[in-house]
This record gives structure tokens, sequence and C-alpha cells, in this order.
């Protein structure tokens, strides 16, 4: 079996020593199967292929706790929508796609900056004026918000009379016509059934590109956390075909509606998955959606928000019931995944978390509370107390238009002064895990990196740091992108480099304790290693 082995660098193990610190060596040696030195041990080991790094920095290679995989690699194959100035330029966009692409029905897009608008509210009059005679749905950033037109609308069935949904809502005029803005499943989900479902090659292209992009960056293992039965097809094709340069973990997406159900094709679809792409793929996790999102009204709150009075958003969750289904997804032996915005949704996940420990007895489960965008005073510590992990994406802590636009004014200043509290709950002894929700932004983990530890936006970025009482350390961060996913994914051999550990490796440029902590984001890959196979650089 081919040995590597990695001189001259600076090799951060991620392991800590008897007084505290990180332990550091200057070289290590791996192969498929692990790692099998370091140090001076390592140096001494015959290599097959010897990497020089040049006093280059050499971690554990990193990992998303929480990430789209197929949906941000489809992007590029349907309407341009990101990076645009206006609605109507969005528009514009979406138009001249359409008219490049008259064979396709359903005009579709996805990643539209939804602060665009006031309220984030999208007219459907602005895209009928480009594309008129077939149906358009663009889905925000946030993914949890829909711009449709008005034949959309039409072929929904949506008009002034229709009902709106109890987990969703379909924004309305004074007259109580559709605008063309639709928010959370309940409202996106009738539109979203009649599009074409995308296909196994169009599935494929996408977590080609995912794969090529997600090495790039140093990541070799993700949680992908919205996974529904057709995307379960996609993934073992994938991984048959030998697209995946990464391993996976499939959130399977848990419905409210109909999740007793869902129940056998939970188990089914673990076991496929299992038998199909052993040390590739494993489908360990479901995955709930508690709330929706502050931007758009729909995450859940304990208290009414500022510009909304009687409005405390829209869980979409019967408390009680969703204590029922995690305890029931418990039972079988998964891990619950919670997506939980608001303080409410926050408290509601771990209640049900807490209830599944009580019904179903002590096991190692892994529970994850996944944002953690805000949380109240009272709920801070039951993260340690009941075992739960803190998953953060660390690359939305910082003041930008999302918080500006539509965040702050919903939350008011004390509210918008205690999100993302990621130094608190870690001090508290919880543990807590990165991830991206690429995506909805980026999924460099460098890039999260430097917003964990400045609380700032870009280079040149002169603004004081948002709540720098909850900036990380830079090991702090990376430990959160490399040990504490791996001990969301239950992956003991994970996030470390020691001695028979798995041989998951990145090597960077810089050291990013060392240079400027607003030039993190900059520093190169170099080289990526997943199970001991150089996957990027070289």
């Amino acid at each position: 079996m081919p040995v590597t082995r990695i001189d001259n660098a600076v090799v951060w193990t991620g392991s800590r020593s008897a007084e505290g610190g990180y332990v550091e060596v200057d070289s290590v040696a791996f192969d498929a199967n692990g790692i099998l030195a370091l140090g001076d041990a390592a140096a001494a080991v015959p290599a097959d292929h010897i990497v020089d790094a040049g006093g280059g920095f050499v971690c554990p290679a990193f990992r998303d706790g929480h990430v789209h995989s197929i949906q941000g690699g489809f992007e590029g194959a349907i309407a341009p929508v990101r990076n645009h100035a206006t609605p109507q330029e969005i528009a514009a966009a979406v138009g001249a796609w359409a008219a490049a692409h008259p064979e396709v029905e359903w005009v579709r897009g996805e990643g539209f900056d939804h602060t665009l608008a006031p309220d984030g509210v999208f007219l459907a009059a602005w895209l009928d004026a480009e594309v008129p005679d077939r149906p358009v749905v663009l889905r925000a950033t946030d993914y949890h918000t829909v711009w449709v037109n008005s034949e959309a609308l039409r072929r929904a069935g949506y008009t002034a009379q229709t009902p709106q949904p109890h987990d969703g809502e379909i924004v309305r005029d004074e007259a109580g016509a559709p605008v063309g803005t639709l928010r959370e499943w309940g409202a996106l989900r009738p539109v979203y059934d009649l599009m074409p479902k995308m296909t196994r090659d169009q599935a494929l292209a996408a977590l080609t590109i995912t794969s090529a992009g997600f090495v790039a960056a140093g990541l070799v293992w993700v949680q992908d956390a919205w996974v529904e039965p057709h995307d379960v097809d996609s993934w073992l094709a994938a991984a048959d075909a030998g697209i995946l340069s990464f391993r996976a973990d499939l959130g399977l997406w848990c419905d409210p509606n109909t999740w007793r159900d869902q129940l056998d094709h939970f188990v089914s679809a673990r076991q496929r998955v299992a038998d199909a792409a052993p040390g590739r793929l494993t489908a360990t996790t479901v995955k709930f959606f508690a709330d929706g999102v502050i931007e758009s009204g729909t995450g859940a709150m304990l208290e009414p928000y500022c510009d909304c009075p009687h409005s405390v958003g829209m869980p979409n969750w019967d408390p009680e019931e969703l204590k029922l289904a995690v305890a029931a997804v418990d039972a079988l032996g998964f891990s619950p995944h919670i997506h939980a915005i608001g303080d409410a949704a926050a408290r509601m996940a771990l209640d049900a978390i807490e209830y599944a420990n009580t019904v179903n007895g002590a096991r190692d489960r892994r529970a994850t509370v996944a944002h953690t965008q805000l949380v109240d005073d009272a709920d801070i510590t039951r993260f340690v107390e009941l075992g739960v992990i803190a998953n953060f994406e660390p690359y939305w802590a910082k003041f930008d238009a999302w918080q500006t636009e539509l965040t702050a004014p919903r939350l008011g200043p004390e509210r918008t002064d205690r999100q993302y509290m990621m130094r608190t709950i870690l001090a508290t002894g919880a543990p807590i895990s990165f991830g991206s929700d690429w995506p909805v932004t980026t999924y460099a983990p460098l890039a999260g990196i430097q917003v964990a530890v400045t609380r700032q936006m870009t280079e040149g970025d002169f603004r004081d740091p948002w709540v720098p009482e909850e900036r990380l350390t830079v090991e702090q961060a990376l430990a959160a992108y490399t040990s504490g996913v791996s001990f969301q994914a239950g992956d003991e051999r994970g996030g470390v480099l020691r001695p028979g550990a798995r041989s998951d490796i990145v090597l960077l440029a810089s050291d990013p304790r060392r240079v400027q902590p607003l030039e993190i984001e900059a520093i190169e890959v170099l080289g990526t290693w997943c199970d001991g196979h150089r996957v990027h650089g070289g």
C-alpha cells in the first residue's frame, strides 16, 4: 500500500497534550488505512510519495456539519440569479436565460438575494414582464423564500380564495391576492410538486461540480442536511460512478405531515446506502425543520417580532408532535438533526431531544441542533446537560445586509446581539461543530474560520467586530471544523492526526494562526487527502 509523507511542515494535530495545548510536529506519514506516524517517527518511515510542505500548515482535513450538496452543484445548470443589484436585474437575467432555453417548460433559479426588495417581498409582475408564458420559480439564498411569476401561481391554483397553509405563507396584497412570494414548505410544496424532478444526469453533473469544489476547499466529509427519497438514488449512482472524492452522511428529510409513513423508508434507505456505498456514504441522520428563518419572519420566536408585534413566527411542527417524531427516529438508531433558527425553535428542539433521552434511555445519539442562531439564556446550558451538539454556520456571524435589511429590524437591538453565541455555548462545555449551509453561503471553511475569529466581513471592513465577546480563537475554529464535526458524525478516528486516525489531511500555504485575521480566507489550499488518497493539488 503506497505511503505518503509530508515533511517540513507545521503539523497541527488537533490532539491536546497533557498540558492542554494542541500537539504540533513537523512531519506526518500515512497510507489509505490511516496515520502511521508523526514527527521524528514519521520522518523515519520510508515513503512512496514525499511532499515538502515548505513550511506550510498541515491539519486534519475539514468537515462540514450542514450542507446541501446536490442543490448547490445544480445552480450552474439553471437561470443565473445570484450577484444582481435589483429585482429587475434578476428578472432580466432570468428572461435572457429563458429565451436561450425555449425547450425548458419550468424556468428555475436558486440563490437570489432576498434583501433586494422591501421586507423580502418580490412581485410576480416583475417576472411576468420578462417571462409571461412559462412558470418561473426562483428560490432565495435563505432557501425558505420563493419568488414566482403569475403562471406558476396559476398552475399551483393559488388565488385570493386559497387558504393559507398551516406550515407556510402565501404573501398577499391588501385585496388578498397572491403577490408572487411564497414562504416555507407549506406554500412551496404545491409548486415544487408540479416541477419536473431533477434527472439522474443532472444530479450526477451537480455532484461532480460539488465534489471538485469541496476537496479544493479542503473538505473531505459533509453532513448533507436535506435528502429526499429520489436523492438517495442520485447519491448511490454518484458513488457507483466514482464521482465522489469526499464522504457524506445523508440526512433524510422528515415531513411533519407524513413522518409516520416515512419511518420504513428511513430504515430501508439506511440499509441500501450501507450495502451499496460502504466507506463512502452513510444515511444515519434524520433532518427536521423546527422553523423557518428570521429574515422571512418565519423563525419561531419566544417573543413577537419587533416589526410585526402580533407574530412569533412559524414553527413547522407542533411541539408535541416533534417530540414523538424525534423519539421515533431516535429509537430506530438515527441521529436527529434539527434546524432551529429562532429561540422558540431552539427550545422546541432541545425539548424534543430531552424527550427522546427520557423515553428511549441513554445512548450515544449525537443529536444536533443546526444553526443555533438565537438561543434564550435559559436554554444555553441545556446543550451540555443533554449532550446536544450546537452546530453553527460561522460565516453568518457578521453584520451584513441580511442583518441590516431584514434580521435586525425584526429582532431589535437586544436580540440582534444575542445571535450566534458560539463562544458562550462552547464555554459551557457543550460540543460545537461548524458548517456552511451551502449554497446559502460559501462552503469554504477558511472563510468561515475568518468570520468566527473576527466577527467581521472582509478585509477593508473597518467597523468594529459584531458582538466581539463571541469571537473564537483560530484553534477553536479549526477544532469546530475538524474534530467538532467528526464528533457530530460519530467518527472517533476523524478530525485529529494521530497514529491510527483517519488519513484525512489538508495542506495550507500559511498557518492561519500567524496571518492577519482578515487574511485567513485568502490562504491557499495546496493539497487535500481523503483516506490517504490525494484528491486535490499536486
